[in-house]
């Protein structure tokens, strides 16, 4: 019973991690908001964020890492680059960039369409099987449909609002900053808005893919996690020093600029990248990116409980879509790997239990006649000496 327990436990360890990651997530995206009503230059806050992930992890990975880190070789060294310049610099910078050209519902939305995009290349990359005929195929795409289709839907569907307790804690002030009203009214130009949606999406996917590929051949994801970081650290400040003119965005207090920066570099970049790093070795990037709806879902009953935000019904039924979404995917995944495994057990039994077959060649043959001719000859060459004797 216990041995059973331990089991379920086991193999649901990378779904709990998942959904911590995306609460994770939930703390960034508030703590930059707050900055941003602060007056923080995003691509400033871009820049600190992986120069603290690469401080946080490197005394990790020296420690737990040190004695089981394979050798680095060109392969794994491009591997690192390009997830540090997709994953880490131009996502980040994209995603700023159509949040400035657009609106947050805007950016919202584009950003439910991760799964999907991870889907098609890892289609394309060979991670994933379409595989439709098979259940488990069937509820991989309703899953992934599902789950992009209820985020659509929490996102610009309103409906009835639903009466939610609230705190009297609100953490937003607009108006102690001017930053917040240039970026809610920089909705003008979306074409180029979308085409840096596209370029986020596109990012992000690319790296949980090659995030997979990488965790094949070097499975010390702390190491991994600095080495991207790094990548994304130089990649940011030289983007920064060529847009940002003011200097004094550089500047940091013991206030909420200091404290987004230390999270999100410590806690986003750092131990969430360790974490999705190794989820990938376990799900693959399609099981890292159905749970990204679930911070829109988060984030939605969040901002209606501490940040003045009304709840709707759309938010409640884009929810729901988000979950059975979810886990269509899961069970999809789950039943995939069982299969695999039965499959394997199956081969493994079959070549175990196959009679030994003894293939004889003709010249064996020859050399063993001859030898029976020669024992002949001898015996009866014996038997003449014997009776002559005789």
């Amino acid at each position: 019973m216990t041995k059973n327990i331990s089991e379920v436990v086991d193999g649901l360890k990378p779904t709990i991690l998942m959904v911590v990651v995306q609460l994770f997530y939930v703390g960034v995206n508030i703590l930059y908001k707050l900055v941003l009503y602060d007056g923080m230059d995003l691509r400033i806050v871009i820049v600190y964020r992986f120069v603290f992930a690469t401080a946080f992890m490197a005394p990790l990975a020296l420690i737990f890492e040190r004695k089981q880190r394979p050798k680095m070789t060109w392969t794994i060294l491009f591997q690192g680059l390009i997830c540090g310049l997709f994953g880490g610099t131009l996502s980040q910078i994209f995603y700023m960039e159509m949040l400035t050209l657009t609106t947050v519902t805007f950016a919202s939305a584009f950003s439910n369409l991760v799964p999907a995009a991870t889907f098609i290349l890892a289609l394309f990359f060979r991670l994933e099987k379409l595989n439709w005929k098979a259940a488990a195929g069937k509820a991989k795409i309703i899953g992934t449909l599902a789950g992009t289709s209820g985020a659509m839907l929490l996102t610009f569907y309103r409906g009835a609002r639903i009466p939610t307790p609230s705190f009297h804690v609100t953490l937003l002030h607009p108006h102690k900053s001017h930053v917040a009203s240039s970026h809610s009214s920089s909705g003008g130009n979306t074409l180029l808005g979308a085409l840096c949606g596209l370029g986020y999406v596109s990012s992000y996917s690319l790296w949980l893919v090659v995030q997979g590929k990488m965790s094949e051949r070097y499975p010390c994801h702390y190491s991994s996690t600095i080495l991207i970081s790094m990548t994304a650290s130089v990649f940011s400040t030289g983007f920064a020093l060529c847009t940002v003119r003011d200097w004094s965005q550089w500047k940091l207090g013991w206030n909420i600029r200091l404290l987004t920066v230390a999270y999100a570099g410590l806690v986003s970049a750092g131990l969430c990248t360790v974490i999705i790093a190794w989820c990938v070795c376990k799900g693959g990037p399609l099981f890292i990116s159905v749970f990204s709806p679930l911070q829109l879902l988060f984030l939605a009953f969040v901002g209606s409980f501490f940040m003045d935000e009304m709840l709707h019904l759309g938010s409640i039924i884009g929810g729901v879509m988000i979950v059975c979404g979810l886990y269509l995917v899961l069970w999809g995944k789950g039943k995939e790997m069982k299969d695999k495994n039965l499959l394997g057990a199956s081969q493994t039994l079959h070549v175990s239990s196959s009679p030994e077959i003894i293939v004889k060649s003709s010249i064996d043959d020859d050399k063993g006649n001859h030898n029976n001719n020669i024992s002949t000859s001898n015996l009866d060459r014996d038997y003449s000496q014997f009776s002559s004797q005789k």
